[in-house]
């Protein structure tokens, strides 16, 4: 196996597989994310992943800062959950019935999530807020919804608008947004009911529940947005999406899929001080398998009760999955949640280092970040004095795509996997250790400078 200090290149191994899988697969992938469209010549095929690391098709290791995007809050095959799965297996697979690990593992959300008073258990990220829209609409006799530019809520129709990093000009005027489908194959009756506004901007959505709150079911919103990177909310600003949603009599869903059990024990929610009506987990709560929630007040969550509004799926609560997670949230809870605290520290070591690397480098570049999740934004030229990135209209002005792509690929090379998009974002999990951090920052120098050359 390639040390993780030696060059980590692309090798024949994923171009065959490549070849092989452009002939039955959709681009030669399964997610239009992971293909050609990110990755040059051909994507990386990954065999197996050990902790920290993740090891390719030709045994080459690296550092891994993408962890499934996000999913992987323990890292790969943490052995306290492969046990648990492994003896979990041994009980069978799924029933569709009731079980009590449901009960359990609700009863630690409940526990954990400050507006977590009722849990219903789903698949993905995706299908909880498809859930979720249902609930809201279906609660209030309202069928608009409010969604901010640049965030990302699953690929159901009703989300898909707006989502993803266009040109400057594309969104119109913040006071006139134009939304923007996501996708061909989307119709616009299934847009029609949504409406969608500038992020981090306050004005602005007093000025639309002002006019339309009557016809308003909720305000959906990323806590930090993470569609674009990372954008951490501006001060104050998700505290008065509280206060307008609950003076105008709108719910306020929101949709922690990338940063419950991520940013704190209750999430992005606990971290920035603000509370839901509504919201929905993924990723990190399944910590690498297909688990999610939808969870909030019981009086809205009643609405559920007896299929009046209809949430089925014979995937839901599966009891294999669900002894996972409840193993996994007993470690990040461990010890008054220290993971969390630990998590923090490592971050703060990787973002100063990377700091310090862009100064020494003289490269015009940012680091956003959120507690464990950060990314690297390079600017554009005559955008360098650029302070920070606030939203999607500032990204899709500011920041150079193609050189972000260009350093994810050197990293590649140094022993580093991130995800080569700066619309994504990078993570550390549990078992990343202060040797980890300080090898992606020489790593990293090292790109930083390689990219200082080729700008001059």
């Amino acid at each position: 196996m390639t040390s993780i200090h030696a060059a980590a290149v692309p090798g024949s191994r994923s171009a065959e597989l490549f070849a092989r899988g452009r002939e039955v697969l959709v681009d030669g992938v399964s997610s239009p994310s992971r293909g050609p469209l990110n990755f040059r010549p051909h994507p990386i095929f990954m065999a197996r992943g050990a902790g920290a690391e993740i090891i390719d098709a030709d045994g080459t290791s690296y550092v891994d800062l993408m962890l499934a995007y996000g999913a992987l809050i323990h890292g790969h095959a943490h052995p306290e959950l492969v046990a648990e799965l492994q003896e979990a297996a041994g009980r069978g697979a799924l029933f569709a019935t009731a079980s009590e690990v449901e009960v359990e593992v609700a009863e630690r959300i409940c526990a954990m999530v400050d507006c977590a008073e009722k849990v219903s258990f789903a698949s993905t990220g995706t299908e909880a807020a498809m859930a979720a829209l249902r609930l809201v609409r279906g609660f209030t006799g309202r069928r608009t919804i409010v969604k901010f530019e640049g965030h990302y809520h699953g690929w159901a129709d009703a989300y898909s608008v707006s989502s993803n990093p266009l040109p400057p000009g594309a969104y119109g005027h913040p006071n006139d947004p134009i939304p923007v489908p996501d996708t061909s194959g989307v119709t616009p009756g299934a847009l029609r009911d949504t409406l969608v506004l500038p992020w981090n901007d306050a004005d602005r959505l007093e000025a639309l529940l002002k006019a339309r709150a009557g016809d308003i079911a909720a305000v959906v919103t990323e806590p930090v947005m993470a569609n674009m990177g990372v954008i951490p909310p501006a001060e104050g600003f998700l505290q008065a999406v509280r206060e307008l949603t609950t003076r105008y009599g709108v719910l306020l869903y929101i949709d922690e899929t990338v940063t419950g059990f991520r940013l704190g024990a209750g999430g992005a929610q606990e971290r920035y001080g603000v509370t839901a009506d509504v919201t929905s987990f993924g990723k990190g709560l399944g910590a690498g398998l297909p688990v999610a929630a939808l969870a909030g007040r019981s009086d809205i969550m009643a609405a559920l009760s007896g299929g009046r509004i209809l949430h089925y799926g014979t995937q839901n609560a599966n009891p294999l999955l669900l002894s996972v997670v409840r193993r996994s949230l007993d470690l990040l809870t461990a010890d008054d949640g220290r993971a969390f605290t630990r998590l923090d520290q490592l971050a703060d070591r990787l973002v100063a280092g990377l700091r310090d690397g862009i100064a020494r480098a003289g490269v015009p570049a940012l680091v956003q970040s959120a507690g464990a999740m950060l990314q690297v934004y390079f600017l554009r030229r005559g955008h360098e004095s650029v302070e920070s990135i606030g939203g999607a209209r500032d990204f899709g002005a500011h920041v150079d795509l193609d050189r972000f792509n260009r350093f994810a690929h050197l990293m590649f090379a140094e022993g580093v996997y991130l995800s080569p998009s700066p619309a994504l974002h990078s993570v550390l999990s549990t078992v990343h250790t202060e040797a980890h951090v300080d090898r992606i920052v020489a790593a990293a120098g090292r790109a930083f400078a390689q990219l200082a050359d080729e700008r001059r």
